[in-house]
């Protein structure tokens, strides 16, 4: 299933990389600290962003977004934790510089934690031409095949350009 959705994922954003010009690809670079159970075992995150949107009505986009974001271990807690998210996203610019939004999927969990869980990333931003600074909150539900289940959540910090 994994696969699968991964290379559905994939087949979409080669898509989305021929026609950025027309479609509204963007891609990004964000840095997090994580928060509550990941804080106890991760000391920094990092993430790669890409995202597919359409302009739907004045001033709101729509579309789908995916990416990597990996966390960092502590020195004494032997824990590595990476997802893969694959969602649906929603922006709306309250003008020309600031916009909000949010994206919803499923994040595919791997290193010493696997499964998938619910994946939700509030986000606001600041545009400056083709490149906009955002701030967001990722968060991840996890539960594991093998039993228990997790939330993972981190306060991310990013720039994303647009093409």
């Amino acid at each position: 299933m994994k696969k699968v959705l991964l290379i559905a994922a994939l087949a979409v954003f080669g898509f989305g990389i021929t026609n950025a010009q027309e479609a509204g690809f963007r891609a990004g670079i964000s840095a997090g600290l994580p928060m509550g159970d990941l804080g106890d075992a991760a000391s920094f995150g990092i993430g790669l962003d890409a995202a597919y949107l359409w302009e739907v009505g004045d001033g709101f986009l729509a579309g789908a977004a995916t990416g990597y974001h990996h966390f960092m271990e502590k020195d004494d807690f032997p824990f590595q934790w990476s997802y893969l998210p694959i969602a649906g996203a929603a922006r709306y610019s309250f003008s020309d510089e600031f916009f909000g939004g949010v994206d919803l999927g499923l994040a595919l969990a791997m290193g010493d934690y696997e499964g998938s869980g619910f994946y939700y990333r509030p986000k606001v931003g600041y545009n400056l031409e083709a490149i906009a600074i955002t701030a967001s909150y990722a968060g991840v539900s996890v539960s594991n095949p093998g039993g228990g289940s997790g939330s993972f959540a981190s306060i991310m910090l990013g720039v994303e350009y647009a093409f």
